[in-house]
């Protein structure tokens, strides 16, 4: 394996994160900090607890994954496409880089800017609400699988898109949508029992509820269930991303 490569390519994308501090932290913290503000104090104020648990502290899970699923999508995808848009990508396709080690820099860039800033988040909650972590490690393990499993995704996306639109289609009106109907700022069981199942049908529920899981030991679906969905859906990523490097797709054409 080409370590030099892999090396390049990740210090190349985590220097682009430095370069672009207000927008790939600053704000986001901000966005959180307005979330407290507004759900903590005016439906805060109106729901006391959620499954015994503060609706203050019941929403951290829900509002780091929602951050680290839209993040991790655009920085992978904007890591991938940017170099398609100059022509860079040629470059790297003709230098001697296996696909894999291509994917372990552009995708190991994205999740570990994802991992820092959920680091962030989660101080910054911590100054609004009081947070208690069950299962640190399990928590842990938890943001490390969505950080790389969505940043795959983002990758996909950055390869599938062709314009600079197509970047945003997808997090903005299929993720975002999905994220806030999958149990973040309240529990399914909260539901009436059709719309309970219907909500089953939505994958990020079981992010959500397993991320959660691992500070309160509540959740609205099993543990097992959610680690199998996130590691499924890892796997799923990976074989998509093997195939469009074999056969070229909207790299090579």
């Amino acid at each position: 394996m080409n370590l030099n490569a892999i090396k390049a390519i990740y210090f190349f994308e985590m220097a682009r994160t430095r370069r672009t501090l207000m927008q790939s932290i600053a704000s986001p913290v901000l966005s959180t900090s307005l979330y407290f503000i507004v759900f903590g104090s005016a439906i805060g104020s109106r729901i006391q607890e959620v499954n015994g648990v503060s609706y203050g502290s019941f929403i951290v899970p829900g509002l780091v994954m929602l951050s680290l699923l839209t993040e991790s999508i655009s920085n992978a995808s904007f890591g991938i496409y940017f170099p398609k848009f100059t022509g860079t990508i040629y470059e790297i396709l003709s230098a001697p880089v296996s696909s894999m080690e291509a994917v372990i820099g552009f995708v190991g860039a994205a999740a570990t800017k994802s991992l820092i800033l959920g680091s962030i988040m989660l101080a910054t909650a911590s100054l609004f609400v009081e947070i208690k972590i069950a299962h640190p490690f399990l928590m842990v393990f938890f943001l490390i699988l969505t950080c790389i499993s969505f940043s795959l995704f983002g990758f996909i996306i950055g390869i599938w898109a062709d314009n600079f639109e197509k970047l945003q289609v997808i997090p903005m009106l299929v993720i975002t949508p999905l994220v806030f109907l999958g149990g973040s700022f309240y529990s399914a069981n909260m539901l009436p029992p059709f719309w309970q199942k219907v909500t089953l049908f939505n994958p990020i529920l079981y992010l959500v509820s397993g991320f959660r899981w691992s500070f309160y030991e509540i959740g609205d679906v099993s543990l097992e269930i959610s680690l199998t969905m996130i590691l499924f859906f890892l796997v799923s990523c990976l074989g998509v991303v093997a195939w469009m490097f074999k056969t070229g797709y909207h790299i090579k054409k």
